[in-house]
C-alpha cells in the first residue's frame, strides 16, 4: 500500500476515525493503532509479517532480561544475541546474494570454478528500517540511556507504526515510546497541520519526483551512449530531484500522518542541496539515518577521538552499504567518506558570516560534489557508470529533453532553494485561511494529483 495510492486515501482516513473514537482510552488505541499497522504491512506481502513480529518479541525479552540483568558478561551476551539475530537477518535476505557474487568474482580471480548457492527470496519491505529501530532500542537499553518497555503492545507499536515502517524516519524509542504513555493531544489542529504536511509530502512525489523520473530522468539513464553529454548532466540534476523529493515527500508524508494522530517525528530533511560543505549536507539529508549512524557507528567506533578517517571511511562505507547491495552504494559511500574527511580539513575556519560570493561559490560547489555522488548511487552496474561518464567527458551539445521536463526540474530547483522563512510563512497564512476555504482546495489539489499521477509509482526507498 503505497502512501500515494486510492488504498491509503481510503485506509487513513478509517484509522484517524478509529483512533479519535478512542481518545482516552490508551490500551484500546494501542490495540487499533497496531492491527492497523499490520494490515498496512501485510498489504505488500503478509508472509513476511512474521519477520517483523519475530524482532519485536526478540527485542522486547531481550531488553526485559537487560533490565533485569546486572552482570556485565551476561549483559554483553544479550546484546550480542540481538545484534547477531537483528543483522543475520538483513543480511540473510539483503546480502547473501550480493556477498555470493563477490566471492564467486574472487573465485574467478584463481581459476577455480565454484558456484555458491544463491535465494530468490524478496527483500523484505522497510527491513533496514526498522532493524535499526530495534537495534536502537537494545543498545539504549544496554548503554542504560532508557528503560525497558514493560508493556508489549506499546513496544509492538513503536516497531510497526505505519507512517515510518517501511521507509522511516527511523524514530528511535527514546523519542517515541514516552509519546505512548500518555494521551496524545489530538485535534482539529494538529489535524489541520497534518493534513497540510501530507499534501506537500504527495506535491514533492508525484509533481516533481514522478515526473522527473518520467519525462526524462528514468530514459537517459537506462541509454546514456544515445544521449549528448547536455542531456546526461541535466539527467543527473533531474535525479538529484527527484530522489530529494521522492524520500522528503515521503517523509513528509509520515510526519503529517503520524501529527494528526498526536504524535511527533523528528525532521528528515532540510534543504540539504543549500549545504555549504558535505558535513552540513549530512546534517540537513536523512537526519534520522544520519545521526543513527553517528550515535551507533562512529561514535562507538572512536568517533573524533584519533583514527577519524577510518571511522568516517567505515561508517560511509557501511552507511552506503545499508542502502543496497551493490558495488555502486558502497562507492557512494565511501566517496562520501572521503569528501567528508576533505571537508573536516578544508572547512575547519569556515563561518556563517562570509562574504555573500563566498557563502555561494561554497554552495554550489558542495551541491555538484553530491551531485557526482546520485551518479554512483543511481547506477545499476559499472559498465553503466563508465558508459555514462564517457558520454559527459565527450561534452556534447543538444538537447532531445521536453521543454516541459526541464521546466518541471527548473520547479523543483526553485521550491527547494527558496528561502525557508519564506516558505514557513506562506504555509502558516494557508492555515490561517478558513476550514472551508482549505477543505476546498485540498479536493482541488487531488483532482490534480490525481490528473498528473504516473501510475502510483512506488517510492525510491521502499528498496532499502
Amino acid at each position: 500500500m503505497n502512501f500515494n495510492s486510492a488504498e491509503f486515501l481510503l485506509f487513513l482516513p478509517a484509522v484517524l476515525l478509529l483512533a479519535a473514537l478512542l481518545s482516552g482510552r490508551a490500551r484500546a488505541r494501542h490495540l487499533v493503532l497496531l492491527v492497523a499497522s499490520y494490515v498496512f504491512y501485510m498489504s505488500w506481502d503478509w508472509r513476511y509479517a512474521g519477520l517483523i513480529a519475530g524482532s519485536t518479541l526478540l527485542d522486547y525479552g531481550i531488553a526485559a532480561l537487560l533490565g533485569r540483568t546486572e552482570d556485565p558478561r551476561a549483559r554483553k551476551r544479550l546484546l550480542v544475541v540481538s545484534l547477531a539475530a537483528n543483522l543475520g537477518v538483513l543480511g540473510l535476505f539483503k546480502y547473501t546474494n550480493f556477498l555470493v557474487d563477490g566471492a564467486g568474482s574472487v573465485f574467478q580471480l584463481f581459476g577455480l570454478d565454484i558456484a555458491l548457492p544463491k535465494h530468490d527470496l524478496l527483500l523484505p519491505v522497510g527491513i533496514s528500517f526498522y532493524t535499526f529501530q530495534t537495534l536502537s532500542y537494545t543498545i539504549d537499553v544496554y548503554w542504560r540511556r532508557i528503560r525497558p518497555e514493560g508493556d508489549f503492545v506499546r513496544f509492538a507499536l513503536f516497531v510497526s507504526f505505519f507512517p515510518q515502517l517501511v521507509a522511516g524516519p527511523i524514530v528511535r524509542a527514546a523519542d517515541f515510546l514516552p509519546q505512548l504513555h500518555v494521551d496524545p493531544p489530538a485535534d482539529r489542529r494538529h489535524v489541520r497541520v497534518g493534513l497540510t504536511r501530507i499534501f506537500r509530502g504527495l506535491f514533492k512525489k508525484i509533481v516533481f519526483a514522478d515526473l522527473l523520473a518520467t519525462l526524462f530522468v528514468d530514459d537517459v539513464f537506462a541509454d546514456p551512449s544515445a544521449h549528448s553529454s547536455l542531456d546526461l548532466l541535466l539527467a543527473l540534476y533531474g535525479y538529484a530531484f527527484q530522489i530529494y523529493n521522492d524520500f522528503s515527500g515521503y517523509s513528509d508524508i509520515a510526519i503529517g500522518a503520524a501529527g494528526m494522530m498526536g504524535y511527533t517525528f523528528v525532521e528528515n530533511f532540510d534543504r540539504p542541496y543549500q549545504s555549504r560543505n558535505v558535513r552540513e549536507f549530512w546534517t540537513r539529508w536523512h537526519i534520522s539515518l544520519s545521526s543513527w549512524l553517528k550515535d551507533y557507528l562512529y561514535i562507538p567506533l572512536g568517533g573524533n577521538r584519533g583514527r577519524t578517517t577510518r571511522n568516517l571511511m567505515i561508517t560511509m562505507g557501511l552507511g552506503g552499504l545499508w542502502h543496497g547491495a551493490g558495488l555502486n552504494f558502497v562507492l557512494w559511500g565511501l566517496y562520501h567518506g572521503l569528501l567528508l574527511v576533505a571537508s573536516r580539513r578544508l572547512d575547519r575556519h569556515a563561518t556563517s558570516d562570509a562574504p555573500w560570493w563566498v557563502l555561494v561559490r561554497d554552495r554550489v560547489v558542495t551541491f555538484h560534489l553530491v551531485l557526482f555522488g546520485w551518479l554512483l548511487f543511481r547506477v545499476t552496474n559499472m559498465e553503466q557508470l563508465g558508459e555514462y561518464l564517457a558520454g559527459l567527458a565527450r561534452f556534447t551539445g543538444g538537447s532531445q529533453i521536453h521543454p516541459g521536463a526541464l521546466a518541471v526540474l527548473a520547479a523543483a530547483a526553485l521550491v527547494h532553494f527558496t528561502g525557508k522563512d519564506l516558505v514557513d510563512r506562506l504555509w502558516a497564512a494557508w492555515a490561517r485561511l478558513p476550514e472551508f476555504v482549505q477543505g476546498a482546495g485540498y479536493a482541488a489539489a487531488i483532482v490534480v494529483l490525481c490528473g498528473v499521477s504516473v501510475d502510483a509509482a512506488v517510492f525510491i526507498y521502499f528498496q532499502f
